[in-house]
């Protein structure tokens, strides 16, 4: 683990940046004494609205006098701190990748299905947006 985010304060009336520390779940790095000292030392609890997070190369995005502290992540929470603070859009778009990925790694199988279940070439082209003749190949 390397300092893969940063926590900050946000600064009263400035626009919300990064996303709310209670949004992305728990933290492995949250228990820490590093963690808890800092919380104390601000006044603020882990479920406070002004305690951001924001991962670490958004660090210029993080106002100049707000009060910030450098954490540890693992992989996957680096993951989920980056889909908490990225727009919703970006969140949405990756998600649909993500599935286009599982239904295209067997689409050869997809196809098959359709054909089994006496679904015709010409439609499963259309529906699929497939190349007909691909769809023609797997017929053979």
């Amino acid at each position: 683990m390397a300092d893969d985010a940063y926590l900050f304060l946000l600064p009263e009336r400035h626009p919300r940046l990064g996303t709310a520390l209670a949004a992305v779940g728990d933290l492995e790095c949250s228990g820490t004494p590093a963690v808890h000292g800092w919380l104390q030392a601000h006044g603020v609890s882990a479920s406070s609205e002004e305690v951001r997070i924001l991962p670490f190369d958004a660090e210029a995005f993080i106002p100049e006098d707000a009060e910030r502290l450098p954490i540890p992540l693992s992989e996957d929470e680096a993951v989920r701190v980056a889909q908490a603070c990225a727009p919703q859009s970006v969140t949405d778009m990756e998600t649909e990748l993500l599935q286009f990925r599982e239904t295209t790694q067997d689409w050869q199988g997809l196809v098959h299905r359709a054909l089994t279940a006496g679904i015709p070439a010409p439609r499963i082209a259309r529906l699929t947006g497939l190349d007909p003749q691909e769809i023609g190949r797997l017929v053979l």
